[in-house]
């Protein structure tokens, strides 16, 4: 269990967190997205298991066909091999047209299994695409609540202009709405991966992959106005302490 994720840890993680942006900023966009998120954390362990489960529709049809092609290759034996009227001369002919019509039966067979795991393998890259897709909305979704937090904007309080979006947030808070959505970047990759752990497929876990690397990068952005928010309280602490 070390080595993999447990999707109801990640739940409480992200509960946990929805409950902190509600408490400090209960009226902001951001708290109803985490709560969104919240919602979607919960059904994702139930998604991700339902895209390796196996479809047993598909297998009892499979048993049902081949019972069906048993039953018809013991009517082409019986009808080819009349036992109780057995000829040398024409038991070797009928044995061997026997056995090939069983031989194409079982060639029809495999085709029609193939046919119906490819269909039940798409359906469930497609599920798992549709659940993928929603939490790559949600990265961008928190990307879009903070590009207006700009911290060089709060620092810089006289250039504002008519148009200027309002900002009414200390440089504190700031710095904890910004640290929010880096941590629910984080924790929506997070919920991507367990699609990855479940399944083999290649274009799923690509689109895991993908959706890593985009919460990597909008997280990365948000660090730097972090770092700006940061430096700047160092520079008033060390300029009030010579």
């Amino acid at each position: 269990m070390a080595q993999s994720l447990r999707a109801l840890k990640i739940v409480d993680t992200v509960a946990t967190l929805n409950a902190r942006i509600s408490e400090r900023f209960p009226e902001s966009g951001l708290a109803s997205v985490c709560t969104e998120l919240l919602a979607t954390a919960k059904k994702t362990d139930r998604r991700a298991k339902s895209v390796t489960r196996p479809n047993y529709v598909t297998w009892v049809s499979f048993v049902l066909l081949a019972a069906f092609a048993a039953y018809l290759f013991g009517q082409v034996v019986q009808d080819s091999l009349p036992w109780s009227q057995m000829q040398i001369d024409g038991d070797a002919l009928d044995l061997t047209q026997a056995i090939e019509a069983f031989v194409n039966l079982m060639i029809i067979l495999v085709g029609v299994l193939y046919f119906l795991s490819r269909v039940e393998g798409l359906r469930k890259r497609k599920k798992a695409l549709d659940h993928l897709h929603e939490l790559r909305s949600f990265a961008h979704v928190v990307d879009m609540h903070q590009l207006t937090k700009d911290p060089t904007a709060i620092l810089n309080e006289n250039k504002r202009t008519a148009s200027s979006p309002v900002r009414n947030m200390t440089e504190f808070e700031l710095g904890r709405y910004l640290d929010y959505c880096t941590e629910m970047l984080a924790l929506t990759s997070k919920l991507a991966a367990l699609y990855g752990e479940r399944s083999q497929d290649t274009e799923v876990i690509n689109t895991v992959n993908d959706i890593e690397t985009l919460t990597t990068g909008l997280g990365t952005k948000i660090w730097q106005k972090i770092m700006v928010i940061t430096s700047d309280e160092i520079e008033q602490e060390l300029g009030g302490n010579p």
